[in-house]
């Protein structure tokens, strides 16, 4: 770009300091197909927003395949002007997978590890949940379409407790869902940084974090009405329309 513009390269530099521009950035996008797509996303955003009289919210997910990687060699400490240090290999022991419900209202979270996420475990944390939530309350759960969550073992529960309410976010639209912000958090803050040797010291690990995050609970804001979302990927869609044209 120097060499095209005529100038040196850290007039380029400056000038992009000066304006905030980082070309070297990529983001990633998905637009969702889901004929559904305006219904889902008023019906998420009015339970984060207005959320019903004598009921529950809770955003449910799966963090799945999480491996227990152990360095191949040791971690050194951050130093004064030396950032921590390590390895880019390391050994794998496993996988487990996290099954968590970030209650709206309050930022606390439910969760269990289990070996699989098959539709038979997802039914077991559903159990744990119905026995966490007081009775007399509704429970609506927000959550994303993979297969287990409609699983026939799922609609059989849901049929017997009666008091659980589906709603399902719109086909590649994780982002509706606050739980994973809470997966990301999970995952700088334990996951990323640790060393585990074994599964069992994996979800000691997940489990201490959830405990300590329970202890002083801190809920998600949710800031932008469906209008604004609606309006928003609408944006993302004709601009797309004008880069590429109609296919």
């Amino acid at each position: 770009m120097a060499k095209k513009a005529g100038v040196c390269q850290s007039s380029v530099s400056r000038i992009w300091r000066a304006f905030g521009l980082k070309p070297h950035r990529v983001e990633t996008f998905r637009l969702s197909t889901d004929d559904f797509f305006i219904e889902k996303v008023r019906d998420v955003v009015g339970l984060y927003m207005s959320p019903p009289d004598n009921a529950l919210v809770l955003c449910v997910d799966e963090k799945s395949q999480i491996q227990a990687l152990e360095r191949g060699q040791p971690v050194l400490p951050m130093l004064m002007g030396h950032p921590k240090q390590k390895t880019p290999q390391y050994l794998r022991h496993g996988t487990t997978t996290l099954f968590a419900a970030l209650n709206v209202a309050t930022g606390e979270v439910i969760g269990e590890c289990h070996p699989r996420h098959r539709a038979i475990e997802f039914r077991k944390f559903l159990n744990t949940i119905n026995k966490a939530v007081p009775k007399d309350l509704e429970v609506h759960i927000v959550l994303d379409n993979y297969g287990t969550h409609s699983a026939p073992i799922i609609k059989r529960w849901l049929a017997k407790h009666p008091r659980f309410h589906f709603h399902f976010t719109p086909t590649y639209s994780s982002w509706l869902n606050q739980v994973e912000r809470w997966f990301a958090l999970l995952t700088e803050r334990a996951l990323r940084q640790g060393v585990h040797c074994s599964t069992r010291e994996l979800k000691q690990a997940i489990m201490e974090y959830l405990d300590a995050h329970n202890a002083d609970p801190k809920a998600f804001i949710w800031h932008k009405t469906a209008d604004q979302i609606i309006a928003s990927v609408a944006r993302r869609c004709q601009r797309v329309l004008d880069v590429f044209g109609s296919v």
